[in-house]
């Protein structure tokens, strides 16, 4: 056992846990566990100072103990099997139950303890990404603590200094352990709970895995070429929505710990960047978008007033990120003609299937036969038909009757009449078309084109650039 001097100066505390009696091991604090991969009420703080919880997006809130003005918490680095969407699951490395691992939630000027088991088949580590703290508490394998051996336990110590929008990774054996889902968020809530106030505060990581068709564990030394994008582990239609109160004040805090940024667009409504990795930004430095790209690394916190009622799409716009188990190798077949060919190919394949030749928007309602434990690329279904999204896309709910601090799903929303597009059933106007290919901004002054003289090349001089293009 190291003393409590060695504690404070070390780079962290080992506990070994095949070595500590029943007692030592009884001052441990719980590590809860979530077995399913569902929203969460948010965790109102039983003790301590108060603050305005946040949701995690399909994910939750990790609860604490006090023990003598500091606040303990037990995460558990551990393999586990997510839910990536009804229908899939995948074999992954997280914390407590579920990758991403829960959400942690403290005040500025919190003394916070976190013991960290590893349950893993290798070593690891925590880093405390964007916090201030002593330098052995950082997290860095090799550099500013030993690594966690499999089987062991050690505790980190520190005050959350700066309030804000954080993250939590190994940095030991990074490039396996992120790429299998090791991963949480962190929120450090500022002492007076009326600052920067909302009415709902959203929170989920950014995601990528490669999982081929018909496996379960991602492939981990993929640099690029990943075919499931999503928020927290999850991916559409899998995701949940994010509920609002009309008149809401929201954030929606996001980090990225995936190979590439990600352009995050909301539908209806505009927003301000109220937060960044270094924290809240200045009001006068703040404008109007409808997208923040979100680059690897960082973290974003993004705000807005609720003013109109409907289901808002909120997605990233790289197109192949809202796309699951997508081919990236598939040829595009669009206006080949595939009847003669399908014909014969049909008579040896009975189950052959035209794919692609007038796009790829039909493929979620085709009834195909997939491998086992993989998603179609596009499944989701909304009030009018399929919604050619999967991946990174979710809904922001606005809904004028929401009570406040109710996050149950709605349903879809019910338009008023004459505000929903519709087919035109009229006679469509002819349109006025331009034959000539360089418009009119060409066209010769003072004479028609088909009377100028054609131009033919004089015959370069020797020594000229012949062969020059």
């Amino acid at each position: 056992m190291v003393s409590r001097r060695d504690f404070f100066t070390g780079a962290a505390a080992l506990v070994g846990a095949g070595l500590v009696s029943r007692a030592g091991a009884a001052t441990l604090p719980e590590a809860p566990l979530m077995d399913k991969a569902a929203t969460q009420a948010p965790l109102m703080p039983p003790n301590g100072r108060p603050y305005n919880p946040v949701v995690t997006l399909n994910g939750w809130t990790l609860p604490w103990r006090m023990n003598n003005g500091v606040k303990e918490f037990h995460l558990v680095a551990e393999p586990v099997v997510c839910e990536i969407a009804p229908g899939m699951k995948a074999n992954l490395w997280g914390y407590n139950g579920q990758s991403p691992g829960p959400t942690i939630e403290v005040v500025e000027g919190d003394r916070v303890r976190i013991f960290v088991t590893n349950k893993l088949p290798e070593h690891t580590s925590v880093h405390w990404h964007g916090q201030r703290l002593p330098n052995g508490m950082d997290g860095v394998g090799g550099l500013t603590q030993p690594l966690i051996p499999p089987g062991k336990t050690f505790v980190y110590e520190f005050i959350a200094k700066r309030p804000g929008t954080f993250m939590y990774h190994p940095h030991g054996d990074e490039m396996v352990q992120v790429a299998m889902g090791m991963m949480g968020f962190w929120v450090t809530h500022p002492k007076n709970p009326d600052f920067m106030k909302v009415e709902r505060d959203f929170v989920f990581l950014l995601n990528n895995f490669d999982i081929e068709p018909g496996s379960y564990t991602p492939k981990v030394n993929t640099m690029l070429e990943f075919n499931l994008f999503g928020f927290n582990s999850r991916v559409f239609p899998g995701i949940d929505p994010m509920v609002v109160r009309q008149g809401d004040r929201v954030r929606i805090r996001m980090g990225n710990l995936t190979m590439t940024n990600h352009p995050i667009h909301l539908h209806g409504h505009e927003f301000e960047v109220t937060g960044t990795d270094g924290g809240w930004t200045r009001p006068a430095s703040r404008w109007p978008e409808v997208t923040v790209d979100v680059g690897v690394g960082q973290m974003r916190a993004i705000e807005f007033d609720a003013t109109e009622p409907g289901d808002w799409a909120f997605h990233c716009h790289k197109s192949h990120h809202t796309m699951n188990a997508m081919g990236h190798n598939v040829p595009t077949m669009i206006g080949v003609d595939h009847r003669g060919i399908a014909e014969k190919i049909s008579r040896l394949v009975p189950d052959y299937m035209v794919m692609g030749e007038r796009g790829m928007g039909d493929m979620g309602q085709m009834a195909m036969p997939l491998p086992d434990n993989t998603l179609p690329m596009m499944t989701g279904q909304g009030p009018f038909g399929g919604v050619d999204m999967g991946g990174m896309f979710t809904v922001v709910k606005v809904r004028r009757d929401q009570k406040r601090g109710d996050y149950t799903d709605p349903g879809w929303y019910r338009h008023p009449a004459g505000t929903v597009a519709y087919e035109w059933k009229g006679m469509a106007p002819e349109p006025a078309r331009n034959h000539s290919a360089g418009g009119k901004l060409m066209e010769p002054v003072g004479k028609p084109a088909d009377t100028l003289p054609k131009v033919v090349p004089k015959k370069l001089r020797p020594g000229g650039h012949e062969g020059h293009h």
